[in-house]
């Protein structure tokens, strides 16, 4: 029999597919995992509302949650499972959720960028979407992809081995969800409108985050600093997730080492460090052996520390307060718990070194259970520069960039600067030909202009104009991407993610990229498969991929003010030539712009 007649269906809070259209793509998803025939159909409802919270000595202010939960409930499934969640906004903006790091097999529909695969859920209005899980295992996220929502609109995807299957690694005691963060005292919307309306770098954080905790060293927060329990020789599984809105952090636990098992839920081969690199959109499945307490007399509690790693120029700010949590072991002591070992081995804040380090040793498994099929040949070669900018104030109006009231912040690729549309998606602009005038398809292969991308860079290279433009790719296209760091103003690293495929992440270095001599470093035997990737502060990053994810997918820094300013484009892959290869219809009840 095959999966669609012996699927198990799981319920949570509902039991109908809103519309036969989503039936119809699930059972052609049958054909796709034919073979895992104990996949599960599960459900869910993410009700988007306000509820208190109170951070900091009594700063308590409603904030934007899923189901009242702040971070919000962890998604569990098995790798061929597929899930609908059911999203109604009872909240008082538009709002939109992306399945980060799900690839979405042919349902770009579902993917929840807003304005680029959908428009936004209204107040009072629902969309229930799909998520596919057809090559994920490991750790993933969902999170809001409108406005600054994220900030605390974000949770766990936790991607198990199909059933009757298991990890390529000795099965841990029990796992534990890290998920960084950054806390706002103000409101997080009017931080984002207040950037929008001046152009000025967005308010900074009042405090970093684990699972929502500033943790002990942060003002009136050591009552509620987040612990696990552990028991001695026993080893744990870490699931780290990194929902910053602008840090990247150097993590550890003290007087542990961690093992990297997996990064962007594929596995990697064991990486054993004193600590990890980790920017926002990114995941890490962490081993930790609970080997440090060997008799009464040791310490038993340590803290699990993550601390900012900033290696940019001070044009812009960031919040540099350590946040942490707190590992104990289990004892029969009834003494009163021990302050914390503090002594964990992190980097300077501004150790690019030692990023570049941590980086540099990540491997995929690459092994006859986990191949990997990494594109030898390239068929579409793509040159990006990544550079924060200048725009011009619009006429009749005050701004507040770097020039003072005529200019204000703006960000590019290749210098083209993205600007969303907000009459209709770019995704229905394309599939049903509604306003096709939205955006061009002349995203450029290389920048306008060349110079030395990583020294001082001409006045008149830092402005640029704002433009809708995407890349068109036909289907099954194998693409290398080098990514270029630039040193406009804020030379610095910048986590590029890109929505419905993950990639190979072949090749890195500093300065300016030799497509002679830099190639040959390629690294094209077991790479890092990634959804999302650092491009180091004057360097570069080359990645490869294969289009063959029909639809509509955004690709942007996960540094969110970045991506308000528009260092963004969008990749449109065509259909191909089979039925398997084609977009699937359209949900009936996808969200009206």
């Amino acid at each position: 029999m095959s999966i669609c007649t012996t699927q198990k269906i799981k319920q949570n809070i509902y039991t109908m597919v809103p519309s036969l259209v989503r039936l119809g793509a699930f059972l052609l998803l049958c054909g796709f995992i034919a073979n895992s025939a104990l996949a599960e159909t599960l459900y869910h409802t993410f009700v988007i509302q306000e509820a208190p919270y109170t951070r900091l000595c009594n700063n308590t202010k409603n904030i934007l949650t899923v189901n009242g939960s702040y971070p919000g409930p962890t998604l569990y499934a098995h790798l061929g499972d597929t899930i609908f969640v059911k999203v109604i906004n009872s909240g008082n903006k538009n709002i939109t959720i992306h399945w980060h790091g799900i690839v979405q097999p042919r349902d770009p529909w579902s993917d929840g960028p807003e304005y680029i695969t959908q428009c936004p859920i209204k107040p009072g209005g629902n969309f229930t979407q799909q998520i596919q899980i057809s090559e994920e295992e490991g750790t993933l996220w969902w999170h809001a992809h409108s406005d600054f929502d994220r900030t605390t609109v974000h949770g766990a995807i936790v991607i198990y081995p199909k059933l009757n299957t298991t990890y390529p690694f000795p099965k841990p005691q029990e796992e534990f969800i890290l998920i960084l963060g950054e806390w706002w005292n103000q409101d997080v919307t009017q931080v984002y409108e207040t950037a929008v309306l001046t152009g000025r770098d967005p308010a900074i954080s009042d405090a970093n985050t684990i699972n929502g905790q500033p943790g002990d060293f942060a003002p009136c927060s050591s009552n509620d600093t987040f612990k696990v329990q552990v028991e001695q020789g026993k080893t744990y599984l870490l699931r780290l997730i990194n929902s910053a809105m602008s840090n990247e952090f150097f993590f550890a636990v003290a007087g542990h080492n961690i093992t990297v098992v997996g990064s962007d839920a594929s596995y990697t081969k064991p990486y054993v460090n004193e600590y990890i690199m980790i920017t926002p959109g990114q995941t890490y499945d962490l081993l930790l052996e609970a080997n440090q307490f060997p008799n009464s007399s040791s310490p038993h509690r340590y803290y699990i520390v993550a601390t900012p790693f900033f290696d940019g120029n001070v044009v812009v700010s960031r919040n540099p307060n350590v946040t942490v949590a707190i590992l104990e072991y289990k004892t029969n002591s009834t003494m009163p718990p021990i302050v914390p070992v503090s002594t964990a081995s992190l980097p300077n804040f501004n150790n690019t070194s030692a990023a570049a380090a941590f980086t540099d040793g990540l491997r995929s498994l690459a092994s006859s259970d986990h191949p990997v099929d990494v594109p030898q040949t390239v068929d579409e070669h793509m040159f990006i520069t990544i550079a924060v900018n200048v725009v011009e104030c619009p006429v009749n109006t005050t701004c507040a960039g770097l020039f003072g009231t005529n200019t204000r912040f703006g960000a590019s690729l290749n210098n083209a600067s993205f600007q969303s549309p907000q009459s209709v998606d770019i995704l229905d602009s394309y599939y049903s030909s509604i306003n096709p005038g939205v955006y061009t398809p002349n995203f450029p292969n290389q920048p306008p202009v060349s110079f030395n991308f990583t020294g001082v860079i001409p006045f008149n290279e830092s402005f640029t104009e704002k433009s809708t433009k995407v890349k068109v790719l036909e289907y099954n296209t194998s693409v290398e991407i080098v990514f270029q760091g630039t040193n406009v103003f804020t030379g610095e690293n910048h986590p590029m993610h890109l929505h419905g495929h993950s990639f190979f992440v072949v090749g890195r270095g500093f300065g300016n990229f030799d497509n002679q001599t830099d190639p040959l470093s390629y690294n094209l035997v077991d790479p890092p498969y990634a959804n999302t990737v650092g491009v180091p502060k004057n360097g570069w990053t080359t990645i490869r991929f294969r289009a063959a994810n029909p639809g509509v997918w955004f690709m942007h820094c996960h540094f969110d003010r970045h991506t308000l300013w528009g260092m963004d484009t969008v990749f449109i892959t065509k259909n191909g030539n089979s039925t398997n290869a084609t977009v699937l219809p359209p949900p009936s009840d996808k969200p009206p712009c």
